[in-house]
């Protein structure tokens, strides 16, 4: 997911949980299909289109390769990444937010290296193996098992690869009355939680960096990103 920005509003059909014959899709909830198409529909744009800074310091260092996106949003990291020679494939349950960002791939000229797929990662997950498996501020408002799908990504990289999760470690200052009594999982946390092997995983980065940024009204504040980057080194 990618920092938020305003625009317009627009209609969107809530009901992609049904396939085209009314019956129930068992690959997807519901109510977080519902909830994430409200959150596309309310605006023409919801992110900025930028990919995320701690991305951008990490791949840009690294040879291209393969590498999946999870939580792709509209596209962003994955139009970035394709832009850089990484062959990519982006997920989201949100089939308002995967148009927009396949039709931002094509005016980008990187849609023949970005291949968009629709996942409900509570339900089912992208096969493979990847260089690289980026998980951009993967939360929600809605409760999902977290922890286990981020053992999932950590089972979809490839020897030699890396898993990277960045996330929230505080509430954004002009988003703290409606996290008032959440609490953020430290970087120590998170890993422990990936319950790695460590005779087949190596950390390689494992911080909380602050950086200034701007609120959905315009407004500035710092922000704190927890980053957890570990490489598979069999």
């Amino acid at each position: 997911m990618h920092d938020a920005t305003t625009g317009g509003h627009r209609h969107h059909d809530t009901t992609a949980a049904t396939g085209h014959d009314g019956r129930q899709n068992p690959d997807v909830d519901d109510e977080t299909v519902r909830f994430w198409e409200e959150h596309y529909g309310r605006h023409d744009r919801v992110w900025s289109g930028r990919a995320n800074p701690i991305l951008v310091e990490v791949a840009g260092q690294l040879p291209a390769g393969t590498v999946l996106d999870l939580g792709c949003g509209e596209g962003g990291d994955a139009i970035w990444l394709a832009g850089q020679g990484w062959r990519v494939t982006a997920v989201d349950v949100s089939e308002t937010a995967l148009a927009r960002a396949a039709e931002e791939a094509t005016t980008a000229g990187v849609a023949s290296r970005v291949e968009f797929r629709r996942h409900d990662l509570t339900r089912t997950f992208p096969p493979g193996e990847y260089d690289l498996v980026s998980a951009q501020f993967l939360q929600s408002p809605l409760e999902f098992p977290r922890a286990e799908l981020l053992r999932s990504a950590a089972r979809a990289v490839a020897p030699g690869g890396r898993l990277l999760v960045v996330e929230h470690g505080e509430a954004p200052p002009w988003g703290r009355h409606d996290h008032g009594h959440a609490r953020f999982s430290t970087p120590q946390e998170t890993l422990a939680a990936l319950d790695l092997d460590p005779d087949r995983w190596q950390t390689e980065r494992l911080d909380a960096p602050s950086r200034q940024a701007t609120g959905p009204d315009g407004e500035t504040g710092m922000l704190v990103d927890n980053v957890v980057l570990v490489r598979r080194t069999r």
